[in-house]
């Protein structure tokens, strides 16, 4: 099980938090992680396994999108901040679109993602 994980500046707090808590489901589910560069950077000092990637405004966004398209990844978590600005918000767009025609489950939010790390526990 392969999972990618992205969150914007004001999320990452979010996603360190939200990972933390399902740290024993991780473990017993055999998941590997995957990261852009700089949410990839908070996880790994949570004391995380992941591999991280490029940023997302440089390109991290996009790679994880063909690693979706090529039915290389399980699920996406992307902890989004609608309320903020984004430069490359056409990658995160893209990303979306990607996930959407190839079946990938996707979660923008800490509620959508626990229902879908709650499935783990049952796979």
């Amino acid at each position: 099980m392969k999972i990618a994980l992205i969150a914007h500046d004001g999320k990452k707090a979010d996603m360190v938090h939200f990972l933390s808590g399902f740290k024993d489901i991780l473990h017993q589910a055999d998941v590997e992680l995957v990261a852009t560069g700089t949410t990839g950077s908070h996880i790994q000092k949570a004391g995380f396994e992941v591999q991280r990637l490029l940023s997302g405004p440089i390109g991290g966004d996009a790679q994880i999108a063909a690693m979706a398209a090529q039915k290389e990844l399980n699920m996406v978590i992307f902890f989004r901040d609608p309320l903020d600005k984004h430069p490359h918000e056409p990658d995160v767009q893209m990303l979306m679109r990607i996930c959407d025609v190839h079946n990938i489950p996707l979660a923008t939010n800490p509620a959508s993602a626990e229902l879908m790390f709650k499935a783990l526990t049952q796979a």
